[in-house]
Order: structure tokens, then sequence, then C-alpha cells
């Protein structure tokens, strides 16, 4: 297990810092990096919000959420009191930056310190507290600047945004976060491909069939719903997580790990992808809401059912079939899926290797799946590698499939860091390889409206699924009709 290796003294301010993700992953996220010696004494955690909450009252609410998130053995009162010194709240509005006098007398007298503003707030306001915080002049020679996704809801928001955002802050201070790529797993995905000899020279066309990235989730849109319903899966999911995995997936090697070379070559992941438009849209796409049924045994209210039975096109689920155009990847398939209320909440990246190319075994085993590389990501994080092998014992030569099945937890024998608390210091560190250039996010964007200007210029159906499935039986189709299925199914 890696060594954790403390931070320089830091002022973290967040915006929303009383809200949903403050409470549910910034603020667990920084008791662990506390409870395990990385933050040093004087740090600063200062929450800004519009709700008039006392200092009291503020720390009630943080200490209320820790001791509800957090296992009994890794939560302690006694520690609480030593992180609670760290914590401030200040009621602001982040709309008005002109009254931002009280945040401003907490900041000043500590320029050296390396100062991070993070935005837990909804992408219309990241442009006017970027502003605000250059015109009460809290932007120092150690600042960095944390947007949330989604960054916009379509390209020109996007783009809008990145130009506030922009004018205030250097791109390089700027750091576009994506959970997803705070996951171990998918840190290891860069490890597995270009720290083996194994797996790169077999990471092509010649000997993949097909790519399938699947991140599902049991739960619906719940407090969500009214958010949701103007967002969808595509713009919520797909733009900014799948896109990334997407692109760790199939981007070339890097001349190195320095951000600006992994970035690069992530780009070009995006500028190769095949467009999808209303000629496609039909036969590459489908997209779905869930209907009542029930997981676990129990059961649970349909999409319309839950925004109060007003009609709606809002996808809850989506699958794609889409290309790169280049040499490593040219005609092999990328299966997407996504969407609410599955079967289970599992996200796994499966390397379909193609079949042997003569087999002398024919009347022992189908083969064709054997070889098959999956790399989970949730529940838990591991590698498992599908090989086919002799059954064992005597008198008989008979094959299965078995798995060579590595998983972190079991391997490590310790608890690996959450992704919010990688990123986190990572921010802090000044390390921006693990967050998204303006350019990947744009890219990304322009890539999903043409989507959606399909679906709008076809009218393609929203197709419907029973909660606690896979999904419709259009994106079992969008395999089947290639002689492929989804795993699992």
């Amino acid at each position: 297990m890696a060594k954790f290796i403390p931070v320089g003294i830091f002022d973290l301010v967040i915006f929303g810092g009383a809200g949903d993700l403050t409470l549910r992953k910034l603020m667990p996220a920084l008791y662990h990096r506390d409870l395990d010696g990385q933050l040093p004494a004087g740090c600063r955690i200062i929450s800004v919000g519009r709700r008039p909450v006392s200092h009291d009252e503020f720390l009630d609410l943080v200490g209320g959420s820790l001791r509800a998130k957090l296992p009994e053995s890794e939560y302690s009162e006694e520690f609480w009191q030593s992180f609670s010194e760290r914590l401030h709240y200040i009621k602001a509005d982040a709309l008005d930056p002109a009254n931002w006098d009280d945040l401003s007398d907490v900041l000043e007298r500590h320029e050296d310190r390396i100062r991070v503003f993070y935005l837990a707030t909804a992408p219309k306001l990241f442009g006017a507290i970027a502003t605000g915080l250059k015109q009460n002049n809290l932007i120092n020679e150690e600042v960095r600047i944390v947007l949330e996704k989604p960054v916009g809801n379509d390209y020109a928001s996007a783009c809008e945004i990145n130009d506030r955002v922009g004018e205030c802050f250097a791109e390089d201070s700027i750091y576009r976060i994506d959970h997803y790529l705070g996951k171990e797993t998918v840190q290891n995905l860069l490890a597995l491909r270009f720290a083996n000899s194994l797996f790169e020279p077999i990471w092509n066309r010649s000997n993949i069939d097909h790519v399938q990235i699947t991140v599902a989730e049991d739960l619906g849109v719940g407090g969500r719903v009214e958010f949701y319903d103007q967002i969808g899966t595509l713009r919520d999911m797909v733009q900014n997580h799948m896109m990334q995995l997407l692109c760790l997936t199939a981007m070339e090697p890097p001349t190195n790990r320095d951000h600006d070379a992994v970035r690069n070559e992530k780009i070009k992941v995006l500028h190769a992808l095949k467009p999808i438009g209303a000629g496609e849209v039909k036969r590459h796409t489908v997209r779905a809401q869930y209907q009542a049924g029930a997981i676990d045994g129990t059961v649970v209210d349909g999409y319309l059912d839950e925004l109060g039975g007003k009609e709606s096109n809002t996808e809850t689920f989506v699958a794609l079939k889409l290309h790169i155009d280049n040499w490593r990847w040219a005609n092999v398939p990328f299966f997407l899926r996504s969407g609410k209320r599955l079967k289970q909440k599992y996200s796994e990246i499966v390397i379909q290797f193609k079949e042997v190319p003569f087999s002398i075994f024919p009347e022992l085993c189908d083969t064709r799946n054997a070889n098959r590389l999956s790399i989970r990501l949730q529940p838990d994080e591991g590698v498992k590698l599908g090989l086919m092998l002799k059954d064992p014992g005597p008198g008989s030569f008979s094959l299965r499939p078995v798995s060579l099945d590595l998983s972190f937890a079991d391997a490590s024998g310790v608890r690996y860091p959450d992704a919010y608390e990688r990123l986190l210091i990572e921010v802090i560190r000044g390390n921006p390889a693990l967050f998204m250039h303006r350019d990947e996010v744009e890219f990304a964007w322009r890539w999903i409206d043409g989507i959606i200007a399909g679906w709008e210029e076809s009218a393609q159906p929203v197709e419907d699924y029973v909660a606690g499935t896979w999904g419709p039986t259009a994106s079992s189709l969008l395999l089947d009709r290639d002689d492929r299925s989804w795993f699992p199914d």
C-alpha cells in the first residue's frame, strides 16, 4: 500500500458548502484524509452557503452526516472534535459577490497558502462565482478552482462556462472533476495497459472483437427527478463518466504520465469518434424509461410516477454502439450502456478478445467468448481474466471456462481511498492529470449534441423497461444483430 504523503497547508473554500454533495462526499473524504494524517495542522475547510446557519448548527449538520455515513470502525467522537476545529461556515450569496466581506476577512493574511475554491453548485453559477473571486481579489498565486460535473448541458453552454471561468483563472488552475477518474480501478487501467508487456501488443483491432462499458445503477432518480428530467442519462452519465472510461480504454500510449501527455491522447480519441446523426440513431442508439418493477424484492415506482404523472420523453437508460475511426480501432464496435433502476449497481469495462482462429476441440466446448478481460469499477473493484482450461480429472478430456480473479480489496487487505479523497488531494498538490481539459469537455459535448439532434430529427421513440432488469429488449438487440450479447445479461 502506498504511503499517504502530507500536502501543503491549504484553505479549501466550498461554495454550496451545506449542500448534498458536500455532506455526502466531500466531508467524509476530507475526514478520511485527516484521519490518515495527510492534512497538516492549520489547514482550514471553509463552507460557503446562502443558508443562515450558526457555527454550532453547521458542526451538528456535518457531524450528523459523518456519523450516518461512516462505519463505526472509521468514526470516532474524539477525532471528530479534532477535525471539526478545521471547519468554518460563512453565509454568502454566490450571485452577490459585493457582499463577500466575511469571506475576504477569513482569507486575508493567508496569501501564502494553497487556496482551493470548490464549486459544488449548479453549473450556471460557475461563471458568476469565478468573476466574484476575481473582483474581490481572492485569487492568489497558489490558487485552484474545481468545477463539478456537468460543465454545461450542451456544447454552447460548456463553451460559455469555460470562457467565463477562463477569463479569471489560467487553464492549469482549473480542475474539472469527474469522480470516476479517481477510482482505483480506473487508475489501474493505465497500469494494466502500459506497465505490462502482456496486453499492449494485443490491444487493437487484430485481437479484440469488441468492447463493452456498463455503468448501471439500481437506484431511481429520487429527489433529483425535476432536475433529471431536464438532463437525462445521455447528458448525466455518458457525456462525462463514460466518455472518460472510453478514452482511457482506447487511447494511444502517452509518451509519459504527465497530465498534458495523457490529456492529449484522450482528446485524440474524442476527435476520432464517428458521429451518430439522424440517419444512424435508430440503428446505433437506444433510449428508454423505467417502469414500475421490483429490485431485490422491493416494489418501486416507474419514472413517470416519480415525476408526478407528467408526460416526459427523458431517457433514464441509454445504450450506444459507436466506432473510433483510427488505425488501432477500425471496425471494432464499442458498446456503452447506462441506466437507472437496473438489476444491480454495477460498473465494468469488458474487453472481448477474438475467438481462436481454429479450434481442435470443436465438440467439447464453445470457445467464442472464452478470453475476456473484465475491469470492475463497482461494486468490488478488481480485474478478471477469462481463460479456457481442461476440466481436472482422469479418463476424459473436457474444457471449461475459468477466471483469474483479482480483487483489489483482497489483494491489499486495506481500505482504498474513495475517489473524492484521491481527487481532492491531487487538487491540493496541483496535479491536473486526473481532471478534464476544456477541450475534452467541449469535444464530448459536440459528439453528444449530435445524438440528441438525431433523436429529435428522427423522432426516435423512448422505449420502456421494467425496473430490476438490465434494460429494454432493444438494448439486447443492439448486440444481437452482430451475434454478440451484453455481459452480464
